[in-house]
């Protein structure tokens, strides 16, 4: 690292408290060397993949792009490392996810323009330029760096630059776009919202988590009609949930038309160590997931 404006960029992203994981394709692999040079990076690098080959570029994505080297593709790489960061880090630390792609030097004939795209996500932010990557990456970390570079105005494109709102956020995680929203508080407790269906991922996701249900939903649970009529496999799924140190809070539901609490069912003794009531003086809900899912007009069994 021979530049000095380069380590100090390097050093001050690695001073913050951001974690990411960068989807980079081979023409900005010098960066990544760059950024695992210096001291700290296990501070803020979790995770870097370099989707060297069209069919690596496309499994990353889960579709194959228009074009590779573009606004649309670098985006999705962001986006992509950007959830990936979040099941990586611990709830409530800052994450990003960071993508390039270029259309760079080749020992192929070029057709088009040298160009490069740098894009990186955060919880409120998705921007996209054609800077220098380490550049990128301090501005999404909100250092103060001067750099140094050989290219002229004319050929840097604008930054495109897009906020996001709560509510912006919350209809990304219920599009599917992103993964789960986090909520820090100043306790050191954290509330995660994931739109993982399944317990039994969300348990391998959060390990040692208490999930917040309603009575309707430990019907589903321990019914094996939900588990294709197999006792022995809803036990198994259950089980596996309960290894991984999770438990469930039951609050009082209504069930069938009736009100529920958690000592209205007959949880099998391997299992009963899992769930905890939450008294009805101190929680009631006349209402069920379920019709929550019917008005959104979506329901899907969270088992």
């Amino acid at each position: 690292m021979t530049d000095s404006w380069i380590r100090a960029a390097v050093e001050a992203i690695h001073a913050t408290p951001t974690q990411a994981v960068l989807y980079i394709s081979g023409g900005a692999s010098q960066a990544l060397g760059w950024l695992m040079s210096a001291p700290g990076a296990s501070n803020t690098v979790l995770e870097a993949v370099i989707p060297y080959s069209r069919t690596s570029m496309s499994q990353l994505l889960s579709k194959i792009p228009t074009q590779y080297a573009s606004h649309q593709t670098v985006e999705g790489l962001a986006l992509s490392a950007y959830n990936r960061a979040l099941k990586l880090s611990c709830p409530g630390v800052p994450v990003m996810g960071v993508g390039f792609t270029g259309a760079l030097a080749s020992i192929r004939p070029k057709h088009g323009d040298h160009r490069f795209f740098v894009s990186t996500r955060t919880s409120d932010q998705m921007s996209v330029s054609q800077v220098i990557l380490s550049k990128a990456i301090a501005d999404s970390c909100r250092v103060s760096v001067s750099f140094s570079s050989e290219l002229n105005d004319s050929e840097l494109c604008k930054d495109t630059e897009k906020q996001f709102t709560e509510d912006d956020e919350l209809q990304q995680l219920i599009n599917g776009e992103i993964c789960m929203k986090i909520y820090p508080f100043s306790n050191g407790k954290t509330v995660i919202i994931s739109n993982q269906p399944y317990f039994y991922k969300k348990a391998e996701l959060f390990p040692g988590s208490a999930f917040v249900i309603g009575a309707d939903t430990v019907a589903r649970l321990i019914n094996p009609k939900y588990y294709s009529g197999d006792y022995s496999r809803m036990l198994e799924v259950l089980l596996g949930c309960k290894n991984t140190g999770c438990t469930f809070l039951v609050g009082g539901r209504n069930v069938d038309g009736v009100f529920k609490v958690l000592e209205d069912f007959e949880i099998p003794e391997e299992l009963k160590d899992m769930f905890i009531s939450i008294p009805q003086e101190r929680f009631r809900m006349d209402i069920s997931s379920t019709e929550l899912r019917q008005r959104m007009g979506t329901v899907t069994p969270n088992l």
